[in-house]
């Protein structure tokens, strides 16, 4: 498979996890990451979900995906964030 291929048909709706610690300003501050790359997303339609002892928080982003490089550098900036652990 190279490079550009993907199993993925694009536009689509694609949903992406992100976990990190709680802090109040965590879903703000991914908002902003994610509309840096797909600035139609609906900040609304975030699902957030805090781990059992409020720790960790878990938010679940669906996309409009247009691109596979647009998922890439999405989850390549996600990845990179100082307050993120884990994206999915």
């Amino acid at each position: 498979m190279s490079q550009q291929e993907t199993l993925i048909e694009f536009p689509s709706d694609f949903p992406i996890k992100i976990m990190g610690e709680a802090r109040d300003d965590f879903a703000q501050g991914i908002l902003i990451v994610i509309r840096q790359h797909a600035p139609d997303y609906d900040g609304s339609n975030m699902e957030m979900r805090p781990s059992s002892k409020g720790t960790y928080l878990s938010l679940t982003c669906t996309v409009r995906a247009t691109s596979k490089d647009q998922l890439d550098n999405l989850y390549r900036d996600l990845s990179s964030h100082p307050w993120v652990k884990v994206v999915l």
